[in-house]
């Protein structure tokens, strides 16, 4: 007969498990959708315009300078992102407008908005920001805000709070790092222990994030535009 201590303790790492795996699956959604919308394929207006038509578009943004139109990026479900750049808007004479975009949207509901670039200081990493509300932001920010609760509540294995501080913020991927690998790797199995390390300080932390950070942006951008092309 299995104690009642030893069935609590496997019931709490069992949530424990669960948790840490919805979150880190609800971050990797978000990164790909952040890498996907960063990196849009080249449309065109008769694409905007079938795309509307059929109902497609889930989310629109245009960029406006003098009441004139320079960029139009939208997206077709959750995975699919267009755009229509300046050479292709400034080229129309005259000047593309609020009047024509309303036009090619047709009878569409869906509400065009102009992003917004306002100066803000955030705490969580530019991609986190990136997803919009539209296809699950607010979750995507949500599960970040939880691991770093997850993070300053805890003794963390590999580093101290101040380095993985720095992998959350400047490193951008610390929170599925964290998730991934801490306290022990989420592939280990009950029982199993990692072995023991010297853990990273607050230097050796930043000085690390800025590493993960150039790499991790260099991998979604090299992967959203890899994954656009492939999907068309």
């Amino acid at each position: 007969m299995i104690p009642a201590v030893v069935e609590v303790r496997h019931g709490w790492r069992i949530l424990g498990l669960t948790i840490r795996t919805v979150l880190l699956l609800v971050l990797i959604f978000g990164g790909l959708v952040a890498a996907l919308s960063l990196t849009p394929r080249p449309g065109t207006r008769a694409e905007l315009r079938a795309a509307a038509a059929a109902d497609r578009v889930s989310l629109l943004e245009y960029d406006e300078q003098a009441g004139a139109i320079q960029r139009i990026r939208w997206a077709q479900g959750t995975l699919i992102w267009r755009e229509i750049g300046p050479e292709a808007l400034l080229a129309k004479q005259p000047a593309y407008t609020r009047a024509d975009l309303r036009g090619d949207l047709g009878r569409s509901r869906i509400r065009a908005t102009e992003p917004d670039d306002s100066d803000r200081v955030e705490l969580v990493p530019s991609w986190v920001g990136k997803v919009p509300a539209a296809v699950g932001g607010v979750w995507v920010i949500g599960a970040w805000v939880l691991a770093f609760l997850i993070m300053l509540g805890s003794t963390p294995r590999l580093g101290n709070r101040w380095a993985w501080l720095w992998l959350f913020t400047v490193g951008q991927t610390g929170a599925l790092l964290f998730l991934l690998l801490e306290p022990r790797p989420l592939w280990f199995e009950a029982g199993r222990r990692p072995a023991p390390r010297e853990r990273l300080g607050g230097v050796r932390g930043f000085l690390l994030a800025i590493g993960v950070g150039l790499l991790s942006a260099g991998l979604t951008l090299s992967a959203g535009a890899l994954l656009n092309l492939v999907g068309g």
